[in-house]
């Protein structure tokens, strides 16, 4: 039988409100009393910097990010500097991976040993399905994380493939083997702001939307649609909507399980 995954869309959410509830909520994940979860959001502007990021990859300056209203995060996932913004669909899974088959290769479902790797493996996949339905070209690259897609550039004399980024990916497991954070892929975000950051810490690294991709670009609705039915496939699970998450999520509580 096929396990059933609640999915919750949310709408602008500040980034540090949207971190407390992944929190809130693996636990009960963790302790079985909730399915797996995958929250749909946006962020307000914001930079995150992850385990293996620098201060020195945010290239604009306090006056800068203070007047761009720009909140800035350090953050436990894996990865580096990323931008969210308004425009963007990010998506955190918050899944049980031994319960969802990421053993490691010696069966063992400690949480130290769950197969990490793979989930992001699949993740990306996922994105690039769903880019691909709608005629993006979006593809992994061997030795980096996220989605990216070829782009052609013609000179007189010559002609060569560039890769730009769409979408990007950190994960974190909880102790209790537990997903946090996720995925973010551009649809159509306000692009100068990557322009504050050397995204992921890839000098050169160039980003993409779909927006740029495509004109007329598919409403998001569609998208959406198309990545809730990917992650069905990939993981066997029966996406359900849920409108309201199991606790207080206005801004003065403390994201306290009902």
């Amino acid at each position: 039988m096929q396990k059933v995954c609640w999915v919750h869309q949310s709408g602008l959410i500040p980034y540090q409100a949207a971190w407390e509830w992944q929190k809130a909520l693996a636990e009960q994940v963790a302790q079985g009393t909730l399915p797996p979860l995958l929250l749909l959001l946006e962020h307000p502007h914001t930079y995150t910097i992850g385990r293996r990021g620098s201060a020195d990859h945010i290239l604009w300056d306090e006056e800068t990010l203070t007047r761009r209203q720009i909140a800035v995060h350090w953050v436990d996932r894996g990865g580096d500097v990323t931008y969210h913004g308004p425009g963007q669909l990010v998506g955190y899974p918050i899944f049980p991976l031994a319960e969802l088959g990421f053993a490691a290769q010696d069966g063992s479902e400690q949480p130290a040993n769950l197969n990490v790797l793979s989930f992001v493996e699949k993740l990306e996949q996922i994105l690039v399905n769903t880019l691909r339905q709608f005629g993006i070209p979006a593809a992994s690259r061997a030795g980096l994380r996220g989605v990216w897609v070829p782009v052609w550039r013609e000179n007189e004399f010559s002609q060569a493939q560039d890769w730009r980024k769409i979408a990007s990916i950190g994960v974190k497991l909880t102790a209790q083997g537990v997903t946090l954070h996720g995925f973010a892929l551009n649809l159509d975000p306000q692009m100068e702001y990557w322009e504050g950051i050397i995204p992921c810490g890839i000098h050169g690294c160039r980003m993409t939307s779909v927006a740029e991709m495509l004109q007329p670009p598919p409403q998001k609705e569609q998208i959406t649609q198309a990545l809730l039915g990917e992650f069905e496939r990939t993981f066997q699970l029966v996406m359900v909507e849920k409108i309201q998450l199991p606790f207080d999520t206005s801004p003065k509580s403390h994201y306290t399980i009902g």
